[in-house]
């Protein structure tokens, strides 16, 4: 199958979707991963790219994990332009589980982030999971780059949003401080450029508020301690930091025209400028947080697994059936380009034959 590529390809010829698929299919060593990576970014690249089947996508995810390529799944995953990978829900869960079964949470994250990308989390267990990876990586007390930050926090803002509960509303305070804290350092241009996320500013703003929501609120949903505490913490940072800034500012400035102040940008100066607002509102709604009984004393981490363990189970049923649909569908794609695909040889051939039968006739 290999050859045959080749030759399509130095005759100039476009490699059909099903050439690649079954060339995925039947993968059956790790060294046949890495070529069947070599042929998928020859297929993104040829006029042929827009038709990558979804169950190509699909099959190649569980053929780098069934030979221990996972990293080159999360390779085409993260260039994903470049490969044209774009996995289904069920495809992304796959992957995701496989990283949290051998513990390694930043790796389960850097799946999410693309699921976050993609705004792929409709399906609960996806939701579910990706709460799990990102709460236990968080649990490891990572030292995070400004880029992780803006990742992370987008991650839990997006996929809390789906969780109508202390753990969905917990995980949106949490996002939204780490997106505040890069709105302070780096501006909103760096928070929301190539995230599906809003370009308002005040995100430490919107983390406020979850907090006014959930206290105002009747029911039982809380926010978590850590979350709260997350807060508390780069609030008292930010204003000590601006603090110095200011003083370190005045010092300058007292000597004759010793250099020029930069110009900040006027929305990060504004945010800036509430940080004294946004602590004592903090201090206020904590209060009324506290007093409703409203603060969960459980760790996210803890609130995630007690969430994954009363609701993946019955989400996992529905999710298999609409697996099984998807293959019926995929099964049925797939036949119908077979016969398409024999109908066209045998037209070719056809033809092939008439134009011999005139060339011997002319002869």
């Amino acid at each position: 199958m290999a050859a045959l590529m080749d030759r399509i390809y130095d005759r100039n010829f476009p490699v059909s979707s099903l050439t690649i698929s079954r060339f995925v299919d039947n993968i059956s060593s790790r060294e046949e991963v890495d070529q069947a990576e070599y042929y998928l970014y020859k297929f993104r690249h040829s006029p042929n790219c827009w038709y990558l089947r979804d169950w190509t996508v699909h099959s190649w995810v569980r053929q780098c994990l069934r030979y221990g390529a996972r990293d080159k799944a999360l390779h085409t995953l993260k260039n994903k332009v470049q490969y044209g990978m774009f996995p289904d829900d069920f495809t992304f869960n796959l992957l995701i589980d496989s990283f949290i079964k051998d513990e390694d949470f930043k790796g389960a994250c850097s799946v999410v982030e693309e699921v976050m990308l993609q705004e792929s989390f409709d399906l609960p267990s996806t939701q579910i999971l990706s709460m799990y990876a990102l709460s236990g990586y968080l649990a490891t007390k990572p030292e995070l780059s400004v880029s992780e930050q803006r990742a992370l926090g987008a991650a839990l803002l997006i996929c809390g949003l789906k969780q109508d509960n202390s753990t969905g509303l917990s995980a949106q305070l949490l996002g939204c401080a780490l997106l505040g804290k890069v709105e302070m350092a780096a501006g909103i241009h760096a928070v929301f450029r190539g995230m599906p996320l809003m370009w308002t500013p005040g995100y430490l703003g919107r983390a406020l508020a979850i907090m006014e929501r959930v206290a105002a609120a009747p029911g039982d949903r809380k926010l978590s301690k850590d979350a709260l505490d997350y807060l508390e913490g780069l609030l008292q940072d930010l204003s000590s930091a601006l603090d110095s800034k200011s003083s370190s500012d005045e010092d300058e400035l007292g000597g004759e025209e010793e250099g020029k102040k930069e110009e900040e940008d006027e929305d990060v100066q504004a945010e800036r400028e509430k940080l004294p607002l946004y602590a004592s509102r903090f201090k206020e709604l904590s209060g009324q947080l506290q007093s409703g009984g409203k603060v969960d004393p459980s760790p996210l981490q803890v609130l995630v697994s007690s969430l994954v363990q009363q609701g993946l189970a019955s989400a996992e049923g529905p999710d298999m059936e609409q697996y099984h649909r998807k293959v019926g569908e995929w099964e049925a794609e797939r036949q119908q380009l077979i016969r398409r695909e024999k109908d066209m040889r045998e037209r070719a051939e056809e033809e092939r034959q008439a134009r011999q039968a005139a060339k011997a006739a002319a002869q």
